[in-house]
This record gives C-alpha cells, sequence and structure tokens, in this order.
C-alpha cells in the first residue's frame, strides 16, 4: 500500500455527522421473522452520494441504497438526506462509507435486518461496488 497510511484507511470513521431521526412503524412485525409475506422492507435510494478520497482529495461519486425491515422505527428521510450531505467535504475510502452507513442506521433503528449498498462512478478505469449486510437477510425475489 505504498503511499497509504492508517490515517487514510481510518479517515472519516469517527467524524461528527448529523442524527438521523426515526419515527415509529405502525405496522411492525415479530422479531426474528425475517420471511417475505410477514412485515415489510422499505429500499431507499440516493443516487447523489459525494465524498472526498481521503487520500487524492478527488471527489467520488456514486448512489447508495439502504433495503432494510424496521422492527420499531424507520428512517425519516429529511434527516437522512442531511446526514448523506454531510459526506460531501469528507475524506473517506467509499469501502468505510457503506460500512459506516450500515453502522449508523442500524444503532438509530435497530432493524430486523439491513443491507447498504454503494455503486460508485468509475475513476481510474474502474467502478466499485460495495455492500454491507446486518442480520439474516431473506434472499431477493
Amino acid at each position: 500500500m505504498t503511499g497509504y497510511t492508517k490515517e487514510h484507511a481510518k479517515s472519516g470513521l469517527k467524524a461528527n455527522l448529523p442524527k438521523i431521526e426515526t419515527f415509529p412503524n405502525q405496522f411492525r412485525a415479530a422479531r426474528g421473522v425475517a420471511t417475505r409475506g410477514e412485515g415489510y422492507e422499505i429500499t431507499i435510494s440516493y443516487p447523489e452520494f459525494t465524498s472526498i478520497c481521503p487520500k487524492t482529495g478527488l471527489p467520488d461519486f456514486g448512489t447508495v441504497t439502504i433495503r432494510y425491515m424496521p422492527m420499531a422505527k424507520c428512517i425519516e428521510l429529511k434527516s437522512l438526506k442531511q446526514y448523506f450531505i454531510s459526506y460531501r467535504n469528507l475524506g473517506i475510502f467509499y469501502e468505510n462509507v457503506v460500512n459506516r452507513v450500515l453502522r449508523d442506521l442500524v444503532k438509530a433503528t435497530d432493524p430486523k435486518w439491513m443491507v447498504v449498498q454503494g455503486e460508485f462512478s468509475a475513476r481510474g478505469g474502474m467502478r466499485g461496488s460495495v455492500e454491507a449486510t446486518y442480520g439474516k437477510v431473506p434472499p431477493s425475489f
């Protein structure tokens, strides 16, 4: 990893970001049930995600998609957008973005399960895709 330091690798992981607000789920399923037909799934896509590469200072662009089955709390979208906007000037590798978003959203909502996927635009001729999961995610249909 010539030229990359531990500081580059950790960049952005402890940055203070806006709080993710929630609201009470009115259609709660039983904990431990992770099959289709019981509870419901929510998918949120943010196609305007931007952050900064901590090594080069160049911008990263991508789409972050969140798929989850809520328990007691659902993600409030305005606060989620403010949370995502706070990454615009943050130096963080996109692998860390996806894992940090998952960590922060699980902490805020305590879902039955959650998947966060980042699809990042090509830079240097390569595209990147990162996926992080929490809980027992049912297979897609």
